[in-house]
């Protein structure tokens, strides 16, 4: 669930287990990532530090994009999916996926402090025409909201439902460079954890992306992808009274993710950053809330029956 706006304040996240770290280690990684490493420097040593955290745990997150999980400093987020050939042509394909998010206090910039969201998502996508797709989905998203002061204990759960659909066209510039662009409409319809009204009663929202796809290497098929999407929405509120709230500009999201196959497997891997830009938050100030993501989706080819 991600909420970008005042009054939406949902966000989403899943997060890899790991009781493994020391509080210690957390802290030097976060330090590390986030303050006083060099961009270059940290970027790699992202890589490699969450390619070994795939390859220990066997959670995953591939470029499964990571929802917005409201103000904060930093965020983590994990996803495991299962895509499926649904025809011999591969125009028709499904993906499922479990995810996990962790995000900060706004006290530090320990990614991994709480927990931010879990997430059930599937969505079947059809390659209709050439360089044309659309996409339908179900999706549910559960996640603990905070207080607005320290020490910032969970007040309370608030649940998600949203269906959603995607159109995109991608533009082949060269052999190697491919530029998608994606339209995506949702609906999201909001519980408390006993499925009772909260105070944003649903929600229409618009998402605007596009992505340019660099092909690195035909050697386990490594890929460079950089993205910006832009979201606009607009809301139903049960509280204070009944009404539409206005409907405008929330956030700007920018990811940059490396992809690539596991050799001699059917499993890609999709490591990641993302700065969430959230119009009017706190976080805006410090240049967004930034988010490491990893996933691993399973490739099941199409069988016939």
């Amino acid at each position: 669930m991600d909420k970008a706006s005042t009054f939406a304040g949902i966000n989403h996240s899943f997060c890899v287990s790991l009781a493994f770290l020391s509080d210690l280690t957390i802290s030097q990684l976060s330090k590390l990532i986030f303050k006083n490493v060099s961009m270059v420097l940290s970027i790699k040593k992202i890589f490699v530090g969450l390619f070994i955290l795939i390859c220990t745990t066997g959670l995953v997150k591939a470029q499964i994009s990571p929802p917005g999980l409201g103000d904060a400093n930093t965020a983590f987020w994990s996803a495991f999916g299962v895509k499926r050939q649904l025809d011999s042509l591969g125009k028709k394909q499904a993906l499922s996926y479990i995810a996990i998010g962790r995000k900060s206090s706004p006290d530090n910039d320990n990614p991994f402090s709480k927990q931010a969201i879990l997430v059930l998502n599937h969505e079947v996508y059809n390659s209709f025409a050439p360089h044309q797709q659309y996409s339908y989905a179900l999706s549910y998203r559960r996640q603990p909201q905070y207080e607005s002061s320290a020490p910032y204990e969970r007040e309370s759960i608030e649940q998600e439902f949203r269906i959603y659909g995607r159109y995109a066209y991608t533009f082949d510039l060269d052999k190697k460079l491919k530029w998608k662009n994606t339209v995506r409409q949702e609906f999201r319809k909001f519980f408390d954890t006993d499925f009772h009204k909260v105070e944003e009663d649903f929600q229409l929202r618009t998402r605007i992306k596009s992505q340019l796809t660099y092909a690195l290497s035909p050697k386990n098929n490594q890929k460079l992808a950089l993205s910006a999407e832009a979201l606009f929405s607009i809301s139903h509120l049960n509280e204070p009274e009944s009404q539409w709230g206005s409907f405008g500009y929330r956030e700007m999201r920018i990811a940059a993710y490396y992809m690539f196959n596991i050799p001699h497997s059917p499993f890609t891997v999709d490591i990641g950053y993302m700065d969430d830009l959230i119009r009017g938050s706190q976080s805006i100030h410090h240049g967004g809330v930034h988010y490491l993501a990893a996933d691993l989706i399973w490739n099941v080819p199409y069988k016939k029956r």
